[in-house]
């Protein structure tokens, strides 16, 4: 008979990048599938970058970091990054994405039982005695705010402008201090397999993202998934895509998305 896995000491790990930006992540959990949770500390308010699973609690985790006024965002609705968000009183995603985690849909979450992407092996061990991944539900939550392409998150110290950038879903937005070129990607662009055949993805509206992002000055990238990467990095990745993923004769640079703003 198979041991028991243990229940985890604590879910949640955090790392401290600088005074303003810590990085958390669900360490017990599955490698390839395990999201990066930003926390960027502002003047005047603090933001979250997507919340993860939802099988413990991250507002708990962070309570000791929070101590002004807290925007949780949701990069985009998949359980990875949205999945803790109903945790939270002010929560933003974008509008093509707001419904489905207003219903809490496991469809658009990528989390139905069907997909095969909550398996009981990714677990090394488990958030809590009693953990199953057959009960794993994808809580709804409201969005407060609805975030659009061009919009300003003001935080006193330093503003991030929304971009929007689908492809891998199309409500993936990033966010981009135009003064520091630091970029917080979500799943728009990391150091890693991409996935675009996923439900909601699209390769040609992911084609015409890169065509934008190669144009955008950008010094760090701090994606949704595995480590953090500077920008010759940042052009070789989208440049080796495009170049996999282009077919001859493409008129990509008539694409509606390449020069959106």
């Amino acid at each position: 008979m198979q041991n028991p896995k243990p229940v985890c000491d604590s879910w949640f790990a955090t790392q401290k990048i600088s005074e303003s930006l810590y990085r958390i992540h669900e360490h017990h959990y599955w490698e390839w599938n395990r999201a990066n949770l930003w926390l960027i500390k502002g003047e005047t308010q603090d933001l979250l970058i997507d919340t993860g699973l939802g099988v413990a609690s991250l507002r708990q985790h962070i309570a000791t970091l929070i101590d002004k006024p807290l925007l949780a965002i949701a990069s985009h609705v998949h359980f990875d990054h949205a999945g803790g968000m109903h945790e939270f009183d002010n929560i933003a995603i974008h509008p093509s994405e707001a419904e489905a985690l207003r219903q809490g849909d496991a469809n658009a979450a990528l989390c139905a039982p069907e997909y095969g992407w909550v398996l009981d092996e990714h677990f090394a061990e488990l958030p809590y005695p009693g953990f199953a991944v057959t009960q794993y539900t994808f809580n709804a939550a409201q969005p407060t705010q609805l975030l659009q392409e061009g919009d300003i998150l003001d935080l006193g110290s330093r503003a991030f402008e929304v971009l929007h950038l689908p492809g891998h879903s199309p409500g993936c937005i990033a966010l981009y201090d135009r003064h520091s070129q630091e970029l917080f990607s979500g799943d728009i662009v990391y150091d890693g397999e991409l996935l675009d055949l996923l439900p909601g993805s699209d390769i040609p509206t992911y084609i015409a993202t890169y065509e934008r992002l190669q144009k955008l000055p950008v010094e760090t990238v701090y994606p949704g998934h595995y480590h953090s990467f500077g920008k010759d990095r940042l052009q070789q990745l989208m440049a080796d895509y495009l170049e996999a993923k282009r077919q001859p004769g493409c008129p990509s640079e008539t694409s509606p998305l390449a020069e959106s703003k």
